[in-house]
């Protein structure tokens, strides 16, 4: 049976991993894709790298692995490299990639000369991040908050612990209209998406609405609000888990403008 082999991320696989895999679907993933390469390739000068696994060689899976310091996604630390997100086709799974991305996620760490290593992760039935995947590979837990927990390998005793993002968010009201406030990243194809949909329903609504954004790429927007990716109307949350839809967030604003 043949073995996933890790690599960085070469111009040739660039496609695959900032598309999430989702080759040519749609033009707004292509898009958004655009969008995320560019953002890896500016990050890369911030330590950020994208291991990608490939079989026969064609590219089946992905991990980022990043600076705690520069993390648009979270948790709030120092000395360490955060792991935000690891992916691996279904087709592809069960032939080593999981293990082999992280083994090169941990090589860079240490190249990098960090501290150690963390990510989030999810008990439950829940398709992403599942905490029994880095617990198998003998990663400890730093933090739990509900079905979540901050699992961790240090290289070095001195290493401290991560903490979860603690939302910080205040509604500003504007007399006479609607105020949308919208926390996004670039890192994440969902938020990013999500982020334009936001942009144009808003648009449609001309200067009836307020729209105030909050980039997460700019790590001090995150360390101010910490939050990493959110819709609020009239200072109440709106979500899907999905990406939000233009029309689902067209008619929370018709609502409040009544």
């Amino acid at each position: 049976m043949a073995q996933a082999q890790v690599c960085d991320m070469t111009p040739e696989d660039e496609y695959f991993v900032s598309t999430c895999s989702h080759t040519n679907e749609s033009d707004e993933i292509d898009a958004c894709g655009r969008s995320r390469a560019a953002w890896l390739r500016e990050m890369h000068g911030q330590g950020l790298r994208t291991k990608v696994a490939l079989l026969d060689g064609a590219p089946v899976g992905f991990a980022y692995v990043v600076p705690i310091e520069t993390s648009p996604w979270g948790p709030i630390g120092q000395d360490l490299m955060v792991l935000p997100c690891l992916w691996v086709l279904p087709a592809a799974q069960g032939k080593g990639a999981g293990r082999a991305l992280m083994d090169a996620a941990e090589e860079e760490a240490r190249r990098q000369r960090h501290k150690g290593i963390a990510t989030t992760a999810f008990y439950g039935d829940f398709w992403f991040m599942p905490a029994g995947f880095f617990e198998k590979l003998g990663y400890g837990r730093a933090r739990v908050s509900g079905k979540k927990a901050i699992f961790w390998k240090t290289f070095d005793p001195s290493a401290e612990a991560p903490s979860f993002l603690e939302p910080r968010y205040t509604f500003t009201p504007a007399q006479g209209k609607v105020v949308v406030d919208l926390f996004y990243n670039t890192f994440c194809q969902t938020s990013w998406i999500e982020a334009q949909r936001v942009r144009d329903a808003a648009a449609d609504f001309g200067d009836t609405v307020v729209l105030n954004e909050y980039c997460a790429d700019d790590h001090q927007v995150l360390l101010e609000h910490q939050i990493s990716r959110a819709i609020f109307i009239n200072g109440q949350e709106i979500g899907w888990g999905y990406e939000a839809p233009r029309e689902g967030v067209a008619e929370a604003i018709t609502r409040a403008l009544r």
